[in-house]
């Protein structure tokens, strides 16, 4: 797959309503020097595997969105692409798709790498092997294995079930697929089962295929909730790599 074009998916659609601030969804919040999208929008232009970094936001933030881009990474367009994210993380993953489509570059050796725009601590490494596996295997994740007991509840009220915690992960990002056959599997879903995706490796798993798993990093964190930042803030301060 020497020939494979490799797209940078960057998802900054979620407009952080469990973050608690009006103003601004939380990607573009300030963490350290700059907004946490710029903290990771620059581990994805570096990587010189990809064709393009395409970023997905809200339509309203588009223009914001750009003049960032401008502003910390010297970039008009040229490898920063911005366009608008859908009404879920897997329509506006379909959107890339389209993007991809309208330059003529999506085959069946398309590989694209989908990433929070919240989880600026992604490593070089991670994101190249999600690139190696998604050539290899079709798809992959990024994950870790559980330092927690997890308990399930089939009620939200008592414990159901406790699985081995040998067996299990806890999901991170990137995802990394072949993105003809991400189109295909997410076209052949149905209302009932589109709706209780909740990523995009799911899409795969409920089909049957095989997704590997790329190790990830304690510190690849999610910024979601106010503690968060504080984390976020420390990691900048400790110049963690």
């Amino acid at each position: 797959m020497s020939d494979a074009k490799i797209y940078g998916v960057v998802l900054a659609g979620g407009m952080g309503s469990r973050m608690g601030t009006q103003d601004k969804p939380k990607q573009y919040l300030q963490v350290g020097d700059k907004p946490i999208l710029i903290h990771t929008l620059e581990k994805f232009y570096i990587e010189s595997e990809f064709e393009k970094v395409i970023v997905l936001c809200p339509k309203e933030w588009i223009a914001h969105t750009k003049n960032l881009v401008k502003k910390y990474l010297g970039d008009d367009g040229q490898r920063v692409v911005v366009i608008s994210g859908g009404d879920t993380r897997n329509e506006t993953i379909m959107n890339a798709i389209g993007f991809i489509d309208s330059e003529g570059n999506l085959d069946d050796q398309t590989i694209i790498v989908t990433h929070d725009s919240v989880r600026p601590f992604v490593t070089k490494r991670i994101i190249d092997e999600n690139i190696k596996y998604a050539k290899e295997f079709g798809a992959c994740d990024t994950a870790m294995p559980a330092t927690d007991t997890i308990v399930i509840s089939e009620d939200n009220d008592v414990i159901s079930e406790i699985p081995e915690r040998k067996k299990m992960y806890q999901g991170q990002t990137p995802q990394t697929f072949q993105a003809q056959k991400l189109k295909e599997l997410y076209l052949s879903l149905t209302d009932e089962e589109k709706s209780i995706l909740t990523d995009a490796a799911k899409i795969f798993v409920m089909k049957g295929e095989r997704v590997h798993i790329v190790e990830g990093e304690v510190y690849n964190i999610k910024i979601t909730y106010p503690y968060d930042l504080r984390v976020a803030e420390a990691l900048i301060q400790g110049n963690i790599e």
